[in-house]
């Protein structure tokens, strides 16, 4: 391939990966919503790793999600607020706190991921199988850089 070719497919790659990105925000926004009406999808985004993982703890999600403590302990707070979360203290460290999303979390979670599964299949049907092989080890390429 011809370094101009390859310059403009980057170029357009770029442009796209920006567009899924947006997206991306806007679903994080929208099922946040969906979650409870005052939360945040930083506050999601959190939920949902925890409720994907089984549990974590804050050190755990400020390092993962390169945020702030004080922000990740608000936003724990607000979780727990809103009947999200549960928190206890950690059986192998009593000076950290271990989270688990709620029953209820958990169902309404099951149910986005049904919904937004469901999307990506519909979008992803024209593709063949190597073709999204191949745009899954792109993206667990990009996810290393």
């Amino acid at each position: 391939m011809q370094t101009q070719s390859v310059d403009e497919a980057l170029a357009d790659f770029q442009g796209q990966l920006n567009l899924i990105f947006s997206r991306a925000k806007t679903l994080w926004r929208e099922s946040a919503a969906r979650m409870h009406p005052d939360l945040q999808p930083s506050g999601y985004k959190l939920l949902s790793y925890i409720a994907r993982t089984g549990g974590a703890n804050a050190h755990q999600l400020a390092e993962l999600f390169e945020m702030d403590k004080s922000m990740v302990s608000r936003q724990i707070r607000m979780l727990e607020d809103f009947g999200l979360l549960e928190s206890r203290p950690d059986e192998r460290d009593g000076r950290l706190r271990a989270l688990t999303a709620t029953a209820a979390a958990q169902e309404t979670l099951a149910q986005l991921r049904s919904e937004n599964a469901e999307r990506m299949r519909a979008v992803l049907a024209e593709l063949t199988p190597e073709e999204v092989q191949a745009a899954s080890k792109a993206f667990r390429l990009l996810a290393e850089v």
